[in-house]
């Protein structure tokens, strides 16, 4: 696969990950506060009134989405520094260069084919 796409596969990953932190990690930042402010956490909803869980399933909650959007992240570092690190496209094989003046079954230019 070329360099340049894993450099824009690394950089998808990474905005997605933020996307998903910001749109999914709101219900997740208030744990912390209600575990050690109040000692007692809630689970709200919206139709039916809040309902008391244990803390620590929350914590445990917020811990895994934490390391997804972690795992995510990482995901999208590694493809990124993989692109930057690459080969890059001019290092291509003669056998898989295609363009004006090259022959594409026999890898050699039109300059150097007899007249």
């Amino acid at each position: 696969m070329s360099d340049t796409r894993f450099t824009l596969i690394g950089v998808g990953f990474i905005f997605a990950g933020f996307m998903i932190l910001s749109i999914f990690g709101n219900q997740f930042f208030f744990v912390s506060i209600e575990a050690e402010e109040f000692g007692e956490c809630f689970e709200y909803f919206e139709d039916k009134p809040p309902v008391q869980v244990d803390c620590g399933i929350k914590t445990q909650d917020k811990g895994l989405f934490l390391a997804g959007v972690i795992g995510v992240l990482v995901t999208g570092v590694v493809f990124l520094i993989k692109g930057v690190k690459g080969r890059w496209d001019q290092d291509v094989k003669p056998e898989d260069m295609v363009g004006p003046g090259h022959d594409k079954q026999t890898g050699k230019d039109d300059s150097e084919k007899p007249n």
